[in-house]
């Protein structure tokens, strides 16, 4: 089977414990989203966590991705990459719709999920800003773990939103949250999101969500344990700085660390992307994607599966996309 570029129509799990959708329909160009359905799964192996395989992508003949990976990886993923880490794609991308709020949580890291959870991995992630709003990252202070679990407890959660930093985003600029680090997005925003495969998250606010954090706000390891997987540090300016980048024009402006985890980058007429697997989300405009395998259209709003067989991928026309990659091997 010779491995092409693929389109890919929106993976919207259904009854999200937050709002949202209509901004990733009319970013698409689709019809009405329903509600409940802010993210857009793409080009995902990952399954919502205890709903397996909701939040898959199936390819046009009905196969799971993972499946089709697992049958193929050098084919998919490109040899270098599986020589290193097997058929593991490393990688999660989706359209987020922050119809309102989202809870303050956080992520554990790679060591804790393997060590209390079994997994192979922990959830690093990054944002690339589609709409304007305030998003709430890392805490202003050192904050002492037994007051934060105190605030848990009680769902005093204006006081706990307090101890984050509020930071106002604008389109094109990217936030990178690391494993640990508290964080929300605030109502309103779009964005693109890169991360480790994975739908881990350790909620510490769950008053006013269509969810019971008290069952399953701990990833099913109590809180006393969960909660030892929380940055409780406050961020530097020097920190803020290096998370939240506002350089519109470089191809990449995520925090150096962020490598180690995936790669999110922008890219323009006459750029060449090496041969890799790849996920596509075309910002502005209309390019044309060309590989050995042929040319694609990739018009604003489209998602895009790049896998490696196809070879280096070119893009001409105007506008630019968004392609989100595993490391580099």
């Amino acid at each position: 089977m010779t491995l092409t570029p693929l389109r890919l129509a929106a993976n919207q799990p259904r009854a999200r414990f937050y709002d949202g959708g209509a901004r990733i329909a009319r970013f698409r160009g689709d019809g009405p989203a329903e509600p409940y359905t802010p993210e857009d799964w793409v080009g995902s192996v990952t399954s919502v966590r205890g709903a397996a395989p909701v939040g898959q992508t199936r390819l046009d003949d009905g196969t799971l991705l993972a499946d089709a990976i697992a049958a193929d990886p050098e084919g998919w993923l490109g040899a270098a990459h599986v020589s290193r880490w097997g058929a593991d794609a490393k990688l999660l991308v989706k359209l987020l719709d922050a119809g309102q709020r989202l809870p303050v949580h956080a992520h554990p890291s790679g060591d804790f999920a393997a060590a209390h959870l079994g997994e192979a991995h922990g959830k690093a992630e990054a944002w690339y800003i589609l709409s304007p709003g305030t998003v709430y990252l890392g805490l202003r202070d050192d904050a002492d773990p037994a007051r934060l679990r105190e605030l848990v407890d009680a769902q005093r959660t204006t006081e706990l939103l307090q101890l984050l930093n509020a930071i106002e985003v604008e389109p094109h600029d990217t936030v990178y949250v690391p494993p640990g680090t508290l964080h929300a997005i605030g109502a309103g925003i779009l964005l693109a999101e890169v991360q480790e495969p994975e739908d881990l998250s350790i909620l510490l606010e769950w008053h006013g969500f269509e969810l019971d954090g008290v069952a399953d706000g701990h990833l099913g390891l109590g809180f006393d344990r969960a909660l030892s997987a929380v940055r409780t540090a406050g961020e530097t300016a020097d920190d803020l700085a290096r998370l939240v980048r506002r350089d519109h024009d470089a191809t990449s402006s995520l925090a150096a660390d962020a490598a180690d985890y995936f790669r999110l980058e922008r890219f323009g007429n006459g750029a060449e992307l090496e041969s890799g697997f790849s996920v596509l989300i075309a910002l502005e405009g209309e390019l044309t994607l060309t590989t050995e395998t042929g040319a694609l259209a990739l018009p604003a709003g489209s998602t895009t599966l790049v896998p490696a067989a196809a070879g280096v991928a070119r893009l001409s026309g105007s506008g630019r996309v968004l392609a989100a990659r595993p490391p580099k091997p």
